[in-house]
């Protein structure tokens, strides 16, 4: 069931800054509430209006517009909130943090495959050019730096090589992950040792000759 009609929204260019008096946790639950329910009840990210979103969350549309500057910058937050929390350093090394980087990508890509709305909103984001490049700035970005920084700490430690390509290396470690979670989604995703695996196997064969 619908509540508004597809519209052009007409907020100010998507940014990440957010302006204005202090917030009202209990309305900004409200609103991601909101978003995501909607979303459940059949409506698309670009049918999602301002209006619509205000009035299914019992708010005013000044109310989102003091939390976020457009439509935009709001799905984004709601998409990073659907998907896992990213993995604290374990404190057991460069090689432990990158297997927990590399297993945070197989539990998302199991959580695309069980819940539908985040399945949904990852989907229809690569037709809406402004609000992926945003979800790619804000989400995909900081995540491919911190497997990066992963990856100049194993060079540190004497885990990997120093004479290695660290950006090819960050698409050798992830690449695997992504390609089972993305592009073979019948691929098994299940087995808790997977990540551990394709790190070693990885890392095994970037190790400084001894």
């Amino acid at each position: 069931m619908r509540t508004d009609t597809p519209s052009v929204d007409t907020g100010p260019p998507c940014a990440a800054v957010r302006r204005g008096r202090p917030r009202s946790e209990a309305a900004e639950q409200a609103i991601l509430t909101a978003v995501e329910d909607l979303m459940a009840d059949g409506n698309t990210l670009s049918e999602l209006t301002i209006e619509g979103i205000a009035t299914a969350a019992g708010v005013g549309k000044a109310t989102i517009y003091r939390r976020w500057p457009n439509k935009e910058a709001l799905l984004v937050d709601v998409v990073g909130r659907l998907e896992e929390p990213i993995p604290a350093p374990t404190g057991r090394g460069a090689r432990e943090d990158l297997i927990a980087m590399v297993d945070y990508i197989r539990r998302r890509g199991l959580a695309k495959r069980t819940r539908w709305v985040l399945k949904a909103a990852l989907g229809q984001m690569h037709t809406l050019p402004e609000l992926y490049g945003a979800y790619r700035e804000r989400v995909v970005k900081p995540r491919r730096e911190i497997g990066l920084r992963l990856i100049r700490e194993a060079v540190a430690e004497g885990v990997i090589r120093d004479d290695v390509d660290v950006e090819l290396l960050g698409d050798l470690l992830m690449g695997p992950i992504l390609y089972r979670t993305i592009l073979s989604e019948d691929s098994d995703l299940e087995d808790p040792d997977l990540s551990r695996r394709m790190v070693d196997t990885v890392l095994d064969g970037l190790a400084p000759r001894r």
